[in-house]
């Protein structure tokens, strides 16, 4: 599926793009504070990344919401940086049932998490725990900058065999990933066009099973 690139590099763009109010712009300038602060001390993003937020980052994770706009729970496997974990808690907090799941192995990560939804007081759990190893009933499990496809399908496929679709932010080597991927799995994959990157693509998944040899 192709849709036109947005590019929205300020936060007002931002706001056009995602329909955000003024109440979570201002939640998530407190995340992109404190990713910049939390960024200095540890690997988060690539620092070159920071000045481009509201679209690299931002953008990039709120555009999930339209591609499942009546999910309630979400998983976020190796949510890292909280994206797309963090946006999408800010962008659903307030409605009826919505809470993100914040799947994290690494320990110090998890802190930087688990501070940005306590002072944002957002709808999401962190877990400190290897993604294979929970798991968790939700409508949607995603991922950005995670693993390659073929394992990135063994750390969803708890969530997958739960009912959950995958919508898995990818790039432009999503081509010979699948190709992989289906050496181990079979799956039933549509592949969409990001929004806010024209080189980048998203990959809906549903219906993982183990491949047969």
């Amino acid at each position: 599926m192709r849709h036109s690139a947005i590019v929205a590099s300020t936060a007002d763009d931002f706001a056009v793009a995602a329909r955000a109010t003024p109440a979570q712009l201002a939640d998530l300038e407190v995340f992109r504070e404190r990713l910049e602060a939390g960024n200095a001390v540890m690997n988060l993003v690539g620092p070159a990344t920071l000045p481009d937020f509201w679209n690299r980052h931002a953008w990039d994770s709120a555009q999930l919401l339209d591609l499942a706009p009546d999910a309630r729970t979400w998983a976020d496997l190796g949510a890292g940086a909280g994206f797309p974990g963090l946006v999408l808690a800010i962008l659903g907090k307030g409605r009826d049932g919505f809470h993100v799941h914040l799947v994290e192995s690494m320990a110090k990560r998890c802190r930087f998490l688990t501070d940005v939804v306590d002072a944002l007081d957002l709808p999401a759990t962190v877990h400190n725990a290897r993604a294979e190893d929970l798991p968790l009933k939700v409508d949607v499990v995603t991922a950005r900058a995670c693993a390659p496809l073929a394992r990135l399908l063994g750390y969803a496929q708890p969530c997958l065999q739960r009912g959950a679709i995958g919508l898995f932010l990818k790039g432009q080597d999503l081509g010979s990933e699948m190709d992989d991927a289906a050496r181990s799995w079979r799956f039933e994959a549509e592949v969409l066009s990001s929004r806010s990157d024209p080189r980048g693509q998203i990959l809906r998944v549903k219906g993982l099973q183990h491949a047969r040899h």
